[in-house]
C-alpha cells in the first residue's frame, strides 16, 4: 500500500497534458477553465463617476463653515453625458453611476444639502467625496482573470462588464463511467435475490458532472472477463479518463485489476486509507484509468481524493488542492494508526469556533453518512484516537 499523498502525487505526476481549447459564449461559461490571460480592453470605471445620487461641484466651492449656495444649471442622470463646463458658483444635480462633467470634483449626497429654487445649500465636505475615480476597478490592460481560473458567476459578471461575449476555456474533459459486478441492478428494473441497485455510477456521474466535465455512460458490466476487457477498451477510446466502481479487491470475481493489467497498465491499486483501501489507478491506451471501491462511501470519498483533482488537472486549472482548515471534535473518535482516515462529518460554527460531528456509523457502505454530511473529518496516518475537544482537520464537501 502507498499513503494518500503518494497516490495523488503519482496520479497528478501521470497527467501531462491538457485538453485542447475552445471559443464559447460566457454565458456558457459557468465552471469552465480559462485557457488564457484576460486582459481589461479599458478602465473601469471609464471615467469618474458619481457614488450616490447628489449635486456635483468643484472643491472651490465647498465652504469651510457654514452653508454656500450654488445655482443648479440642470440634472445629469445615468447613463448621459453633460457636455458643457460647470463654472465656479454652479452645480449639477446628478445620478449614481453618472459621468463626473469638467469643473467638478466632488459630490454631496442629497440628504445633506438643502434646495431651494434653482439654488442648493451645500455644507462642508472632504474634497473628492463620494466619486468613483476612473480605473479604480480595473486598469486597462491589466490581467483580469488568470489562465487555470475556474469560471464562477463573479467571473461572468466581470467578464461581461468589460463587454467581453466570447470566452476561451478549456474543453470539458470526457469521463466514461461504468460499473461492475452480477450483483448490481440497473434502477427502474426489477432485480433478482441477493442484488442491489446500482448507485456508484449515477453518483459518480454527478460528481463529474459538478466537476464541469462531460459524462459517457457505459452501464453494468457483469463478471465477465471477456464483456469487461472489450467494454473498457471502448471506453478509453471514447473518454480522456475511464471510472469504474467495484472489482478491484482480490475476491475471485474481482476481473478489473487483471483485465487492466492484460490491457492497459497498473500504478497501484492500494492505498493507505480508511474507507477507500482498494483504488486502481492506470491507463488504457491514452486514457487514464480509475478503478474505484463498490463500497458508495469509498467510491465518492476517492473520487474527491484522486479523480477530482486528476480532471481539474486535465482541464487546465491551476489549484488543484481543495480546501481545508480545523475545527474543534465534539465527540471522541476511534482511530487506527499507519492509515489516513476520512469520517463524514457535520460541520458548524458555535460560540465563535468551528465545531465538527460525525454523522454516525461509518461503515463505508453507508450512503445516508454522506447526506447528512457536509465535510470529511481527515485524520492523519499517525494520529490514533481522537479524544472531544481536540483540534482535527476538515475538509468542506465542495461542488
Amino acid at each position: 500500500m502507498i499513503s494518500v499523498p503518494d497516490a495523488l502525487s503519482r496520479i497528478l505526476s501521470a497527467i501531462t497534458r491538457v485538453v485542447p481549447p475552445e471559443l464559447i459564449p460566457v454565458a456558457n461559461s459557468l465552471g469552465r477553465v480559462l485557457a488564457t490571460d484576460v486582459r481589461a480592453p479599458f478602465n473601469v470605471p471609464p471615467s469618474d463617476n458619481s457614488a450616490v445620487d447628489g449635486y456635483a461641484v468643484s472643491n472651490q466651492d465647498i465652504p469651510t463653515e457654514g452653508l454656500h449656495a450654488l445655482r443648479v444649471i440642470g440634472d445629469l442622470p445615468a447613463g448621459t453625458v453633460f457636455d458643457q463646463v460647470v463654472q465656479r458658483g454652479e452645480a449639477i444635480r446628478i445620478m449614481t453611476g453618472a459621468p463626473l462633467p469638467k469643473g467638478v470634483d466632488t459630490v454631496l449626497p442629497q440628504e445633506v444639502v438643502r434646495t431651494s429654487g434653482d439654488k442648493v445649500l451645500i455644507p462642508p465636505i472632504k474634497v473628492g467625496s463620494n466619486v468613483r475615480c476612473q480605473g479604480e476597478d480595473v486598469q486597462q490592460g491589466a490581467v483580469v482573470l488568470q489562465e487555470g481560473l475556474p469560471i464562477r458567476p463573479q467571473e461572468m459578471g466581470l467578464l461581461t462588464s468589460l463587454g467581453i461575449a466570447q470566452l476561451l476555456v478549456r474543453q470539458k474533459p470526457r469521463v466514461a463511467i461504468l460499473s461492475t459486478g452480477n450483483e448490481v441492478a440497473e434502477p427502474g428494473k426489477v432485480r433478482s435475490p441477493g442484488q442491489i441497485y446500482d448507485a456508484n455510477r449515477f453518483t459518480l456521474s454527478g460528481l463529474v458532472q459538478a466537476t464541469a466535465c462531460d459524462t459517457v455512460d457505459f452501464g453494468i458490466v457483469p463478471d465477465s472477463r471477456d464483456r469487461l476487457k472489450e467494454c473498457l477498451l471502448e471506453a478509453a477510446q471514447a473518454a480522456d479518463v475511464v471510472i469504474t466502481s467495484g472489482g478491484v479487491s482480490v475476491g475471485a470475481y474481482d476481473l478489473v485489476k487483471d483485465v487492466l493489467t492484460e490491457i492497459g497498465g497498473i500504478d497501484f491499486w492500494q492505498v493507505a486509507m480508511q474507507p477507500g483501501r482498494p483504488m486502481a489507478h492506470g491507463q488504457i491506451g491514452q486514457a487514464r484509468f480509475f478503478g474505484l471501491p463498490g463500497n458508495p462511501v469509498a467510491s465518492m470519498l476517492t473520487f474527491f481524493l484522486f479523480v477530482r483533482p486528476a480532471l481539474w488537472k486535465l482541464a487546465g486549472r491551476k489549484e488543484l488542492a481543495p480546501q481545508r482548515f480545523t475545527a474543534v471534535a465534539i465527540e471522541p473518535l476511534k482511530k487506527k494508526t499507519g492509515r489516513q482516515e476520512f469520517k463524514r462529518g457535520i460541520l458548524s460554527f458555535q460560540d465563535r469556533e468551528w465545531r465538527v460531528q460525525t454523522t454516525g456509523p461509518q461503515g463505508s457502505g453507508i450512503l445516508t453518512s454522506m447526506v447528512l454530511a457536509n465535510c470529511f473529518i481527515v485524520l492523519e496516518e499517525d494520529r490514533g484516537d481522537v479524544s472531544a475537544g481536540e483540534i482535527v482537520w476538515v475538509e468542506p464537501f465542495q461542488f
